[in-house]
């Protein structure tokens, strides 16, 4: 059999023009830190420095916090259809600079530019238009006939989905009539600094989407100061725990959306080709940057050799490397940091008896910050890899025999955000759905996602719902 080689294909990057450095966004206009503070941002794929952003101080936040509460009062008095305008401009424009915004977006955080061009900005997009829609029809949303907006929205973002993750947190807080001070990751700052610049081609009005860069302690600041009314944020469950104890006591209202440790299970009357895509789909789509990530695979003990099989041939075809070659299905790990963290769990797998496998064809980039695709055979449920969250291409086998055991391996985690399952049989899936402890259960695919559906978690997997009506309640004092 004749193997065809895949010649580079990169995407330009020059279609992307990056400062040397970047302020702060407060009242619409970039200004420098308070105590002229500054940090670089890297690209994870080559170390290169790509920009310097400022670092924001207490000061920064009381200054981004008082412009969003001057701005809140006319913004909140706009009628929805007024909002909506607005919305639907940012919306157009993240379509417009979509391919500027994508290679942006890869080289920032190293994600492939196939799904920063193919999942990110169009699902960014789509957030702006749906909650544009929902502006002037807040009143027929199901949380009474005047349904009102909170005030200032503190929001924290995490590296792994920097533009999208800005667009489920703005586009609602927004439409609702609140106002926004937002902190992105600090590996990943630059796509809501050129957020900034959108918002000001759409002509927002000054003061409506603050942006303020920087490290946790800046997050923090953000989180505790007084002038805030709703917390929401996205990221570890060590943080989340950190918040809510922060915000406890509070008039503050809080939505975290942390951790999983998804199940995707496997029956032996799945379509095995399929599953197969699932399966990859599921772990190894953004690094395995995710927080839904398919990272316990459970299938049924009947079909196992078989799915391995294929699911091994087909891990021999994923091709690591430049983020921007748009022939890449895995790009770079975000950070030398979280290299580590992937590196301790797959060394912690091995340690504690489990057999390791990645391809043997796969040739990782000298520079950078690069992990193999990798799966673990032979996994027990008490694993360190089977309990805690990896966050990177590291997938964990696990057999069942009975839908009753595959539901109670599934369950026996922490986390409560996401699982798949896979059967052609719907009483199945709808009897599996029912008993799985997860905020989102796909059947026969993974990691869909779209505007309309809400999104989130139990236990450790933190509370509340964004996407949807239900994103909406998340803004409003109902």
């Amino acid at each position: 059999m004749s193997i065809f080689a895949y010649a580079p294909a990169p995407e330009s990057r020059a279609v992307v023009d990056i400062a040397s450095s970047y302020g702060l966004f407060i009242d619409g206009e970039f200004r420098p830190a308070a105590e002229d503070k500054v940090f670089p941002t890297h690209s994870p794929a080559t170390e290169e420095q790509l920009s310097e952003v400022a670092h924001a101080g207490a000061a920064d936040v009381d200054a981004a916090v008082r412009a969003a509460r001057a701005a809140f009062g006319p913004w909140s008095a706009l009628p929805g259809s007024e909002r909506a305008t607005y919305l639907f401009r940012i919306a157009r424009i993240l379509q417009e600079r979509s391919r500027e915004l994508a290679v942006l977006e890869s080289l920032d955080n190293g994600k492939p530019i196939r799904e920063s061009r193919d999942v990110d900005l169009p699902q960014a997009a789509a957030h702006f238009f749906y909650y544009a829609g929902w502006a002037d029809k807040l009143a027929h949303a199901g949380f009474g006939p005047d349904p009102r907006p909170l005030g200032v929205a503190g929001q924290v973002i995490p590296w792994n989905f920097p533009l999208l993750m800005l667009a489920w947190k703005v586009a609602p807080a927004l439409a609702t009539g609140n106002t926004v001070v937002l902190k992105p990751a600090e590996t990943t700052p630059l796509s809501a600094l050129f957020f900034a610049d959108v918002c000001r081609q759409a002509q927002l009005p000054p003061g409506v989407v603050n942006i303020l860069t920087g490290d946790g302690s800046t997050g923090a600041e953000l989180v505790a100061h007084p002038g805030i009314d709703k917390v929401a944020f996205t990221g570890s469950t060590e943080v989340g725990r950190s918040i809510a104890r922060t915000v406890a006591g509070t008039r503050k209202r809080l939505t975290l959306e942390l951790g999983g440790k998804a199940a995707n299970i496997v029956f032996d009357d799945a379509p095995i080709d399929q599953a197969v895509e699932g399966i990859v789909n599921g772990i190894f789509f953004n690094q395995g940057h995710v927080c839904c990530a398919g990272s316990r695979l459970l299938v049924q003990e009947s079909v196992r050799e078989e799915l391995l099989e294929a699911l091994k041939r087909r891990m021999e075809t994923l091709r690591v490397g430049d983020p921007l070659d748009k022939n890449t299905d895995i790009g770079a790990i975000n950070s030398a940091e979280q290299l580590a963290r992937i590196q301790e769990l797959a060394a912690a797998g091995e340690a504690e008896g489990a057999e390791r496998w990645s391809p043997a064809s796969c040739e990782l980039p000298g520079q950078g910050y690069w992990f193999a695709p990798t799966l673990f055979t032979g996994v027990a449920q008490s694993h360190r890899i089977a309990r805690e969250e990896i966050f990177g291409p590291v997938l964990s086998v696990l057999t069942f025999r009975t839908p009753e055991e595959a539901v109670a391996k599934a369950n026996n985690t922490a986390y409560g955000l996401s699982a798949g399952i896979w059967t052609e049989k719907g009483s199945r899936i709808l009897w599996m759905a029912d008993k799985l402890r997860a905020g989102v259960v796909w059947a026969n695919t993974f990691n869909k996602f779209d505007p309309s559906s809400p999104f989130g978690g139990y236990k450790e997997s933190g509370f509340g719902r964004e996407g949807g009506r239900h994103g909406l309640e998340a803004y409003l004092d109902v």
